[in-house]
């Protein structure tokens, strides 16, 4: 018998071979089928697009007689009966074929697939008599734009036990995969809540991502009354409480993350939801948008993405350009989406790697080959082109309605309301809509190709500059960095020419005024912030040759050589903060020190760039000083360790060659005047603070000593303490012989057999500095320095443990590790004070970036918190928690290691 209707429906079909195969089988089975077929375009069209696009569904209507009569029926939903799990797949079957055939566009399939899977959820509350329990809907069930293979998300409210929810959710397992994380505390937290326990967590515990998942909650089925009062509560705690600028940066960071677990899986240009300009930049941005806007304006909080989208432009919180892309952009994925998982009815959002797979899929959306590309091809290359669209939109969505209505002459014309501008500029961190506004004008002032530049960049800026710390300061230090019309012009093309110096610049100037001001002083630094390698701070000895080649050309007075120091140590020291707060100070090459670790650790990275640094400017400054009498500088504590932070002071001890009493009294003027050269005539002149306090006797005791002299007071006069800090010492400038031959000298003394007396002078002294240290303002609580299990806890208990057991080692991490492979210490323990010291200094460097001074504690200041806590990819509270847990850890080992106590636990 003849088939030319069915002939040329499998000829132009996107599996000619499948649906071929499908016929010779139906033609088995169901010749009727066939022959309706045949008859019938709307049968024929169904069945044809159902086994080209799904194996799943075909196998379905070959072997069931229900699935072909839905097939000839598409506007009539099957009838609910006893097996829930077959109904569920003949009205799946019905909503795809309407999808596939061009019946229903995309938000109608949404709702549709939402339905059924109401329906089942309704079915199963029903089949357990789950009369006093609520179903909520969450996610893309929520609302109500459901993929084909679709999770769904679902929380219980009532009084009942969690018996009967599980009850409920073993019946819709047989249809679903059904998630129920979304619940307070998630997988560890009750199944069944009442509404008043929900109430008490979101009043007190809930994060910003809970509060934004409450966007989507829609009752279900269950207790309906008590469904729909759930959602109304739910409403009313998400638009009465304020969305901060730390809201917004919990969500970005969430996301985030997301970005990179899928960029190290490979997954970022193939995976359509979670990839660069997929699903999620759409409904993320969005979502950002309603929570930002929603609590003035209730007619923004639509939970379905589209219908979203279409108010936000509607209300001028959009760009209609923009939004009209978004939606295309949107269609078009989800319907690749639902594509790829209707092949198996499986969770799929990855594009295929299989040229067979990719074809068949392009064919399934419509394409086919061309003289000059096949199917699979132009569906590649129209998917990027889409992609790359949403992802520019992305980076620019936040602020491009904002830049019109901020830059616009009559704010009277502007989409968006004064209000609505001030709302978002919160959100984002900016403090003063007025002050945004003076500054917007002077970024763009004028008709210049500068000025014009900006304007472009305006969106990428702001939205990096609201990514940063302190967006306000940001944007102060790039107006100033623009001040000038031909400083203005090199930053435009600059950014123009990479988008990654831009980006990096607003994140440093947005995190510390300091580095603004440096920046500002050193603009040639600008354009090598779009690279690593140019940014690397060069190796200590090619470091020390430049400090003392800054100073050889110049003859002028010591005041203008020491201004030159000045500027090339800042210089300097930008591009050690550059990489520490771009992160990416952990690959730079190593530091000072032979006996410290090699690790690509950024803090122990940081403090040995900053040690070199140091070491270098010592040696200028000493040469600048040209002392006639050999001297050699020996490092002390931090300094010497290879480990300075941002704030340290330089301990210093000083050995001269002379051997006569005018010898010894030229040394002292030598070193009065390198400690005149390195502290400046101001403060803000300053290079260094140099601290003689180690030196014998103190500060009753000479500047600098003889070889001979330090015998003789080591040897009779010299306490616990001063051998312990000897531990230390190093060797950085001047005669290096000399150097070396005082700690030939001290290491007798240092490194003689430990008694008993003297560990209990090291614990006295110990005790005394957290009694007495912590200066008066300052939180003891979470001081970073000298707070129980903090810095000082690790480096006492290191060096008790370097006495004691003969370990040599002048850094803290090296020491360290030379200790545990000596087996002194358990890598249980090493690691519990290494966490400590790496927490602790990291955080105390940024702080100091930040802050501009030296600090030693958290900050008690919420605002303050906030932008350390930010800055170090944390938040507020989470960053005294990481305080508290890694400084109890430590205090807990220091306890046992350093004081000796025994844990009783």
């Amino acid at each position: 018998m003849s088939w030319p209707n069915v002939e040329a429906a499998i000829t132009s079909a996107a599996a000619p071979r499948a649906v071929r195969v499908a016929v010779d089988r139906l033609l088995e089975v169901d010749p009727a089928f066939v022959a309706r077929m045949e008859e019938e375009a709307g049968v024929r069209d169904a069945l044809v697009a159902v086994v080209g696009a799904s194996r799943s569904l075909t196998e379905l209507c070959l072997a069931d007689d229900a699935a072909r009569s839905v097939l000839v029926d598409l506007d009539r939903r099957p009838a609910i009966d006893d097996d829930v799990a077959r109904w569920k797949r003949l009205e799946l079957l019905r909503v795809a074929a309407r999808d596939l055939t061009g019946l229903d566009d995309l938000p109608t399939v949404g709702r549709d697939l939402a339905r059924l899977a109401d329906d089942v959820l309704r079915e199963a509350c029903a089949a357990v008599h789950a009369d006093d329990l609520a179903v909520v809907a969450m996610g893309k069930l929520g609302g109500e734009e459901l993929n084909y293979s679709s999770d769904i998300d679902v929380v219980f409210v009532g009084g009942a036990d969690a018996a009967l929810a599980r009850a409920v959710l073993d019946v819709a397992r047989t249809c679903y995969r059904v998630d129920v994380d979304l619940r307070p505390e998630g997988r560890d937290g009750p199944l069944v809540r009442s509404l008043e326990s929900f109430e008490t967590y979101w009043g007190r515990w809930a994060q910003t991502w809970e509060f934004q998942a409450l966007l989507k909650a829609r009752a279900v089925a269950g207790d309906e009354a008590l469904g729909t009062t759930f959602v109304a509560r739910a409403h009313e705690r998400l638009w009465n409480r304020p969305f901060t600028s730390e809201d917004l940066r919990a969500v970005r960071a969430m996301k985030a993350r997301s970005e990179q677990v899928l960029a190290r899986k490979g997954l970022t240009d193939r995976e359509v939801k979670r990839g660069r300009g997929g699903i999620r930049d759409i409904e993320f941005s969005v979502q950002l948008l309603q929570l930002v806007h929603g609590a003035r304006d209730p007619g923004l909080r639509s939970p379905t993405t589209l219908e979203a989208l279409d108010e936000l432009a509607s209300a001028g919180y959009v760009d209609a350009g923009d939004a009209r892309s978004l939606d295309h952009a949107y269609r078009l994925l989800r319907t690749v989406e639902h594509r790829l998982q209707l092949v198996h009815e499986q969770q799929v959002h990855v594009l295929p790697k299989d040229p067979a797979a990719q074809e068949r899929l392009a064919r399934v959306m419509g394409y086919r080959d061309s003289a000059t590309a096949t199917a699979g091809e132009m569906l590649a290359e129209y998917l990027g082109r889409q992609q790359a669209t949403v992802r520019s939109i992305h980076e620019h969505l936040f602020f491009r309605p904002l830049l019109d209505a901020l830059t616009a002459v009559d704010t009277t014309t502007s989409a968006m309301s004064p209000d609505a501008v001030a709302t978002r500029l919160h959100a984002f961190g900016f403090s003063d809509a007025a002050r945004t506004r003076q500054a917007l004008h002077e970024l763009t002032r004028g008709l210049t190709r500068r000025s014009r530049l900006m304007q472009q960049m305006l969106p990428l800026l702001l939205g990096w500059l609201s990514e940063s710390p302190d967006p306000d300061l940001g944007l102060l230090r790039l107006r100033v960095l623009t001040a000038g019309s031909q400083q203005a012009t090199e930053l435009a093309i600059a950014f123009r020419e990479s988008p990654e110096v831009a980006r990096r610049l607003c994140l440093l100037v947005g995190t510390s005024r300091r580095l603004g001001e440096i920046l500002e002083h050193h603009p040639d630094v600008i354009p090598s912030l779009g690279h690593a390698d140019e940014l690397r701070p060069r190796r200590p000895a090619a470091l020390t040759d430049a400090a003392v080649g800054t100073l050889a050309w110049r003859r002028g007075d010591s005041e203008e050589r020491q201004t030159s120091l000045l500027r090339f140590k800042r210089r300097e020291e930008l591009l050690v903060a550059a990489r520490d707060v771009l992160g990416l100070a952990g690959s730079s090459p190593g530091g000072p020190t032979e006996d410290g670790p090699s690790s690509d650790d950024d803090v122990v990275r940081t403090g040995a760039h900053l040690t070199s640094l140091a070491e270098s400017c010592l040696t200028a400054a000493l040469g600048a000083v040209a002392s006639p009498v050999p001297l050699s500088v020996v490092a002390m504590g931090r300094f010497g360790g290879g480990e300075l932070s941002y704030a340290s002071d330089l301990d210093l001890l000083f050995v001269h060659g002379g051997t006569t009493g005018a010898e010894a009294a030229a040394a002292e003027r030598a070193v009065e005047a390198v400690t005149r050269f390195l502290a400046g005539s101001t403060p803000a002149t300053r290079l260094y603070t140099v601290d003689l306090g180690l030196r014998p006797e103190g500060k009753d005791g000479p500047l600098a000593r003889s070889l001979e002299s330090y015998r003789a007071y080591y040897a009779r006069w010299a306490e616990t303490w001063e051998r312990q800090a000897l531990i230390r010492a190093r060797p950085v400038a001047g005669d290096t012989q000399i150097g070396h031959e005082l700690l030939h000298l001290i290491e007798p003394f240092v490194w003689r057999e430990l008694a008993d007396d003297d560990v209990r002078a090291i614990r006295r002294m110990k005790a005394r500095i957290e009694r007495e240290r912590i200066p008066t303002g300052e939180d003891a609580q979470f001081h970073l320095k000298l707070g129980r299990g903090s810095l000082s806890d690790v480096e006492f208990c290191i060096q008790l443990l370097q006495l004691r057991a003969g370990v040599r080692g002048t850094s803290t991490m090296g020491a360290l590790a030379s200790l545990q492979a000596a087996g002194v210490l358990s890598p249980a323990d090493a690691a519990i004070l290494s966490d400590a010291y790496r927490f602790c200094e990291r955080t105390r460097n940024r702080w100091f970036l930040i802050k501009g001074t030296a600090a030693d504690s958290l900050p008690s200041r919420a605002e303050h918190l906030s932008r350390l806590a930010h800055s170090l990819g944390s938040e507020p509270a989470t960053l005294r928690e990481d305080y508290r847990r890694v400084t109890r850890r430590c205090r807990s080992v220091v306890e046992r290691l350093f004081y000796g106590k025994v844990n009783e636990s």
